[in-house]
């Protein structure tokens, strides 16, 4: 049925010229067709990233039990319900909680979605021939005209060979020639979603088959990475913990400089090495930016600090602890501080709290505090308890943490140098300042997505530039014969992004041409006519 009375293009009464909006799916696949299309839009995808790069911050804003389940514990007790809320909702395992698990493969899925499609089209485009000449070059933004006296095949071939030298892609019609080139814009912006699939991929496998782990080693004790010897161990969830790297090592020696101002300069751990059973022990160095390599499991400098040798001798005169025990730097002097168990001691256990300072100094208002990292000065000031140190309950306890609770003290505090004797009130015994060690901490990583990791980085910052730099465009000549003249040449050439200009090309393709060709015979003047 038709509308008459009306012009064929206009609407009829009522009718909207607006373009209709898409239907709504009318069934259940059609549901998921649509579903599917908004998940894989671009415009998800960026929405996405977003939101993980949101729910990445409280993994760095709360502690986070894979790091220190102690703080964690701290802050759940200190804030009460707010506290357990957050520990409910997953706040202090952000990176395995299900939501931020559910954005992951959400982002994972639509760059999926939206990569594969855009690779078939781009496959296809990159391999069809360049689009014909419009009929009007002279309408485009970058148009150049000029004659010689070739033929138009000729002049056809000319400009093929000079759009091939400039590497453009060529395809020669009957009276023109297409030619574009600018492919790796497109291929750079693809691959740049390449690589994020690729750098997804590898957090994935590091997160589940990667294992982390953090150790403290007094200088001249070994560690040997297995599971019990670390300070704290966190596993990825499909991780394979008896499989680790069978190595072993000796911390022999640490040394640190300072600049006068107490700046530090270098750090250097030395170790005895063994990577696997039965293979010889060699010396190698372990500095903060250069970590230890060994079959793809590496070892990290973290830290270091100060451990003072102490003997105690119980009120019977027996010789019940003697070891160097870690000292935790509390500022940049490295004013440390550190807690002495002594459970075997008798008729009572014994407790000490203890600030050890490299180079000492006694403030009114701060205590004991360091005025230099090096060991110029060093002090070990020193208070006692005696009582139960509660370590038969069954709780853990933090071996930097003195539980007083269950004990009397502080009953005496005192200053040490190394040699020195305290003999500790009520005949409790007594505590010997032997000397000073130092200690170092290192990070175990196993990350088997690391490789995965920079490849996928290389190629996003690759693909990147080709995005950002590489300019698309098209240019078209014309051979046109004149009657009774020369063959005039059109050269005109279009960008594909608003930011180009190809009119330095197109005057670039249009002297080469010039140049090449014959140029038409010069035009008689009017005098030269009539002479």
């Amino acid at each position: 049925m038709t509308t008459t009375g009306l012009p064929p293009s206009a609407p009829a009464a009522g009718m909207s010229t607006q373009p209709a909006p898409p239907p709504a799916p009318a069934s259940g696949w059609g549901w998921l067709r649509w579903g599917w299309r908004q998940l894989t839009s671009m415009r998800t995808a960026l929405v996405l990233l977003f939101l993980l790069a949101v729910a990445a911050i409280p993994g760095s804003v709360f502690p986070q039990t894979a790091q220190d389940p102690g703080a964690v514990a701290q802050y759940i007790a200190s804030h009460g319900a707010a506290g357990r809320l957050l520990e409910r909702l997953g706040v202090f395992d952000t990176f395995g909680a299900p939501w931020f698990a559910a954005i992951y493969l959400l982002l994972f899925t639509s760059l999926l979605g939206c990569v594969l499609p855009r690779a078939r089209l781009h496959f296809r485009a990159a391999r069809a021939r360049p689009p014909r000449a419009p009929a009007r070059l002279d309408r485009l933004p970058s148009h150049v005209r000029l004659a010689t006296t070739a033929t138009p095949e000729q002049a056809l071939a000319a400009a093929a060979a000079v759009l091939r030298a400039r590497r453009f892609r060529v395809d020669t019609a009957a009276s023109s020639v297409a030619a574009e080139k600018g492919y790796a814009r497109e291929t750079g912006n693809l691959v740049f979603h390449v690589a994020l699939i690729g750098l997804l991929v590898a957090v994935a496998v590091g997160a589940g088959l990667g294992t982390k782990g953090q150790v403290l080693v007094v200088q001249g004790a070994g560690f040997s990475d297995q599971v019990t010897q670390f300070d704290s161990f966190t596993p990825g969830r499909f991780a394979n913990v008896n499989g680790l790297a069978p190595f072993a090592f000796t911390l022999t020696r640490f040394s640190a400089t300072y600049s006068p101002s107490g700046e530090p300069l270098t750090f250097a751990a030395a170790l005895a090495l063994r990577e696997r059973p039965g293979m010889p022990v060699r010396p190698v160095s372990v500095t903060v930016n250069h970590p230890l390599d060994i079959d793809g499991t590496k070892v990290f400098l973290v830290g270091h600090g100060y451990a003072p040798v102490v003997s105690v001798r119980d009120g019977r005169g027996h010789l019940v602890f003697s070891a160097a025990v870690p000292f935790l730097p509390q500022d940049g002097m490295f004013t440390s501080s550190g807690v002495i168990k002594v459970p075997d001691a008798r008729p009572t256990q014994l407790g000490f709290q203890g600030v050890f300072t490299p180079t000492a100094s006694i403030s009114a208002t701060l205590g004991p505090r360091s005025t230099y990292p090096g060991l110029s000065d060093p002090a070990l000031f020193v208070s006692v308890y005696t009582g139960n140190l509660g370590l038969d309950t069954g709780e853990p306890q933090s071996v930097y943490i003195l539980d007083t609770s269950r004990m009397k003290g502080p009953l005496a505090i005192t200053a040490l140098r190394p040699g020195q004797t305290w003999t500790l009130p009520h005949h409790a015994g007594t505590l010997t300042f032997t000397g000073v060690t130092q200690w170092a901490s290192f990070q175990v990583n196993h990350d088997p997505g690391t490789g995965v990791a920079f490849v996928s980085a290389t190629l996003a910052v690759l693909g990147l530039m080709g995005s950002l730099f590489v300019r698309r465009r098209r240019i078209w000549v014309r051979a046109t014969a004149q009657p009774d003249g020369p063959t005039l040449l059109e050269v005109a050439g279009l960008a594909r992004s608003e930011a180009t200009s190809v009119d330095e090309e197109v005057a670039a393709v249009a002297d080469r041409l010039a140049a090449g060709l014959p140029p038409p015979p010069p035009v008689a003047s009017d005098e030269e006519e009539h002479a």
